[in-house]
């Protein structure tokens, strides 16, 4: 069967969408404030014509509760943390499209360190 090859996507944007019960002691990452934020990156992508090439992706605890809400872009292992709309549309604009991670939306390093490495 002959099929054309379909391209990988340039970025996978996955977008925690955690919720908890109230009077949980852990936070969560979509409240009454931020439950919109992942189908504004959506709206966002779609508007630019970047569905496709950038794939994202509702996702449960990425373990940075306390600095939520965040998303985490790949290739690069980018968290991106307390996000608004504002920050999530720079991000798209200048990170996505533009090549260069907005780095003062970064989680900071002391909450995401260097990957393990399994294969030692």
């Amino acid at each position: 069967m002959d099929m054309p090859a379909i391209p990988q996507p340039t970025f996978y944007i996955f977008k925690c969408e955690q919720s908890a019960p109230p009077g949980m002691p852990k936070p969560s990452c979509v409240t009454e404030y931020s439950r919109d934020l992942f189908n504004h990156l959506a709206t966002s992508m779609m508007q630019k014509g970047l569905m496709g090439p950038v794939q994202p992706i509702r996702t449960s605890c990425l373990g940075r509760c306390q600095m939520g809400p965040v998303m985490l872009v790949e290739p690069g292992h980018h968290m991106y943390c307390q996000l608004s709309k504002e920050k999530i549309d720079r991000i798209v604009d200048e990170h996505i499209v533009g090549g260069n991670p907005v780095l003062e939306y970064l989680i900071p390093e002391q909450f995401w360190g260097e990957p393990i490495n399994l294969a030692q």
